[in-house]
């Protein structure tokens, strides 16, 4: 079945839940991006070997473990990961003492965030970040969201910073040890580790300062707890939209606290 949908770009577009259709969205969405100005080398790279997925569309219907109970949800998500956060604060103590004073973001935020997201690095994903954007932007579920976040991953690969084989990752299209979207990756990628290279797989200053720099720029208050109901914990609802998640997060953090 084919729906029609208004994107970001102001274009009629066609979405679809089957890939019927996807040859002919792909070439237009492609056109819309030569009119914003990326090149044709970008393009042909970007979308060499792009395919409809019909495996990341299972992975996105089938979220089950965010409807868990909080208290099985955690205890899944947090096995083991204390003994490891302290390694991490101690490390990478300078690091974070670096972090702190730039950003006021608290090292046992980061570090929950590190964990939680890749088990600090171990597993960011293997998939191909344009096919799983360009299928899920294609897709009527969350077709203006996931658009977004195609058009930052063909800027990324515009700027230099990433190669298409580069960028791989979830089936949402997240980048590096935090898991940065895209367009999180463009408004708040920073290098910290002196390359100027903004690098969030194999860096972890840059892993961890860019997740700094979003939740600073997100209205994080340095001092301040993250609580329910404090600013700081609206900041930690912006990361992730789960609330099981949100409240593992803040329960994790608030853990560390005593380690950091």
């Amino acid at each position: 079945m084919i729906f029609f949908t208004l994107t970001g770009t102001a274009n009629a577009r066609q979405c679809g839940d089957t890939s019927a259709g996807f040859g002919k969205w792909l070439q237009q969405f492609k056109a819309d991006m030569r009119q914003q100005g990326i090149s044709n080398h970008t393009l042909n790279a970007a979308f060499k070997n792009v395919r409809y997925s019909t495996r990341v569309i299972r992975l996105d219907r089938g979220q089950k473990s965010f409807k868990q109970s909080f208290a099985k949800f955690y205890a899944r998500r947090t096995k083991g990961m204390v003994p490891i956060a302290r390694r991490k604060f101690k490390k990478h103590r300078k690091l974070f003492d670096r972090i702190e004073k730039k950003y006021g973001v608290q090292r046992e935020m980061l570090v929950t965030i590190w964990g939680l997201e890749t088990s600090f690095g171990h597993f960011m994903g293997k998939l191909p970040i344009i096919t799983s954007l360009a299928t899920l932007a294609y897709d009527c579920r969350r077709t203006e969201f996931f658009t977004a976040e195609l058009v930052a991953a063909v800027k990324i690969i515009e700027s230099g910073d990433l190669t298409p084989g580069q960028m791989r990752g979830a089936w949402a299209g997240e980048i590096g040890q935090t898991q940065f979207l895209a367009t999180r990756y463009v408004d708040y990628a920073v290098s910290f580790d002196g390359n100027k290279t903004r690098d969030l797989y194999r860096s972890v200053p840059d892993a961890l300062a860019s997740t700094a720099a979003w939740f600073k720029g997100n209205g994080w208050q340095a001092g301040q707890g993250w609580e329910e109901g404090s600013a700081n914990y609206e900041v930690v609802k912006k990361w992730n939209r789960a609330t099981v998640y949100q409240k593992t997060i803040a329960k994790l953090a608030h853990t560390l606290k005593k380690y950091r």
